[in-house]
């Protein structure tokens, strides 16, 4: 009785001691997840939870937004998740997204998670029309999103109106032209053809890459109130609100995060970020080999192909070659027993012949040799002897007839025996040629610039020196420089197609965004990322006073 007691004791103590928890459920770009929460977490609690999940690292570009009424909001870090004006219904909502937009994608962005994430909610930007987009640049990013995708381009697969389904351009670039689905996807696809090669993470950095020079990336837009209040005499400041509590201070957090990260960006990195960026270096070498290999690989296989194609089309040649010569062969021997019969016909005709001419002359001999008694029975003699001169006659020029016949039969007989004889020639060479020549594929070598490594079943090993980074640093330098060069032949393909599609414009479709973008180019006026890139090149000294005096 005691020890059940006790055990119910226990039990109770137990069930008083599990803590009390709720459902939450975090929407990222690609998928949604949901997690069991105890009342007490604060908001860093379940936003490193997800970034665990994740396996993001870089943690300090991202945040969990929700929404209030009519106006979106962040999850702060140092509150409890519960406290924060959020819907009491389970699951509590939260979608994870960038908050925080780097200024160089390609310097500032290490892990591939966080690339990807970021490229695809610049995407929906873009396509939700968050931020301004040209036309040219539109067909551009569809082409690398294209390639993310379906990866690199091929005929036989991606036939005409494999883009039917997709979202690839604003719906403000497609109603601004005269231009049916058809012509679009036939300019996405020319530019897609051309970035045959990229892997995934390479085709969403190149969108990316291009991205951040629009002028509305990384850019939050708020209705506010410009009241201009100066503060100070010396210093020319404006002051401006919202109407809204929440908006004004989602505008402070806003501006704090971004300065910080400002602030960030101008310091030494930590070791947790080098340590980031050297794992990237070598994933991105091992990467690059890896492709190497499969690209050695595939170029083998396909050579290998073709060898197999050529061989079977030799051999389907000689077996055509072998038919053609087995056909001349028995038309040889047909027509060689056709002449060989017709020479023994006409050379029994033309004995016939020469037989009946004989008997004829032996008739004239035996008339002549004839009493003939009265002149009526000569001149009858003499008719029927000059009927067997011309009969004879005619024997004799038909016999000699018969025989040049018989002749020329026999000289047609020997020129097909002769025929007969080259087509069995032929045949035998046809039969004793080689079908398939031998083949010794040498793999080819490595290029001395990479570093070593051994395959061994379906396992790699690498060998890193501090030689192999100095000189993978050197091929990143000199793809820069590469990205440069094809970054002018890029701008002179977005000239070209923009004087393409502009006799196809629909002038009274033009949207505000794209009357202000017009005359900002017309003006050839700064953008957004030409300021970022003047600030930069400041020294750090009078970039962080700038901000400080902010």
């Amino acid at each position: 009785m005691a020890g059940a007691i006790a055990s119910r004791m226990s039990f109770s103590s137990l069930k008083r001691k599990q803590p009390k928890t709720f459902t939450v459920r975090i929407v990222t770009m690609d998928a949604e997840m949901e997690f069991n929460c105890e009342m007490k977490w604060k908001g860093k609690d379940l936003f490193d939870l997800v970034c665990r999940t994740l396996g993001l690292r870089e943690t300090w570009f991202f945040g969990l937004q929700y929404t209030i009424k009519d106006t979106v909001a962040w999850l702060k870090m140092d509150k409890k998740v519960l406290d924060h004006d959020v819907s009491k219904e389970e699951p509590v909502t939260f979608h994870f997204l960038a908050k925080f937009y780097p200024e160089n994608a390609e310097e500032e962005l290490v892990q591939e998670i966080t690339q990807h994430l970021f490229f695809l909610q610049v995407k929906k930007q873009i396509l939700d029309e968050n931020i301004y987009c040209p036309p040219e640049a539109s067909v551009l990013l569809a082409s690398y999103a294209v390639q993310a995708k379906y990866g690199d381009y091929d005929p036989s697969v991606h036939k005409r109106g494999f883009l039917a389904q997709e979202e690839l351009l604003p719906k403000r670039v497609i109603n601004l032209y005269q231009m049916t689905p058809e012509m679009w996807e036939e300019r996405i696809t020319a530019w897609y053809a051309e970035h045959r090669g990229r892997a995934r993470d390479e085709a969403e950095m190149e969108y990316l890459k291009i991205a951040q020079d629009l002028e509305m990336y990384g850019v939050n837009y708020f209705a506010i109130r410009f009241t201009i209040k100066p503060l100070d005499k010396k210093i020319d400041v404006f002051k401006f609100n919202s109407s809204k509590l929440r908006v004004n201070k989602l505008i402070l957090q806003l501006c704090i995060g971004n300065h910080d990260l400002f602030m960030r960006r101008r310091k030494a990195d930590s070791l947790e970020v080098q340590q980031m960026k050297a794992q990237a270096r070598e994933e991105k070498a091992r990467k690059q080999m890896e492709r190497q290999r499969l690209a050695r690989e595939k170029q083998m296989r396909e050579e290998a192909e073709r060898t197999r194609d050529e061989l079977e089309r030799r051999l389907l040649q000689m077996k055509e070659e072998a038919t053609m010569a087995n056909e001349a062969l028995m038309r040889s021997e047909e027509t060689a027993d056709l002449l060989a019969e017709k020479a023994q016909i006409t050379e029994e005709e033309a004995k016939l012949l020469a037989q009946k001419a004989a008997e004829a002359e032996q008739e004239m001999q035996r008339i002549k040799a004839t009493a003939i008694r009265t002149e009526e029975e000569k001149r009858l003699m003499e008719q029927k002897v000059l009927e067997a001169e011309v009969l004879a006659l005619k024997m004799a020029e038909e016999s000699e007839r018969r025989a040049k016949e018989a002749d020329q039969l026999k000289q047609d007989l020997q020129e097909a025996r002769e025929a007969e004889r080259r087509a069995k020639q032929k045949l035998l060479e046809i039969a004793t040629k080689p079908t398939y020549p031998p083949m010794n594929p040498i793999p080819a070598p490595l290029p001395p610039d990479i570093p070593s490594f051994n395959l061994i079943g379906d396992s790699l090993s690498f060998d890193f020196k501090d030689t192999d980074m100095k000189r993978l640093s050197m091929e990143i330098e000199k793809e820069k420089v590469e990205y440069m060069e094809k970054s002018k032949h890029l701008q002179e393909q977005l000239n070209e197609l923009k004087t393409e599609i502009e006799a196809l414009k629909l002038k009274e479709r033009e949207t505000a965004l794209d009357i202000l973008h017009n005359e900002n180019s017309d003006r050839g006026g700064s953008s957004k990322h030409n300021t970022i890139k003047k600030l930069t090149l400041q020294s750090a000294k009078s970039r962080v006073a700038f901000f400080e005096e902010l």
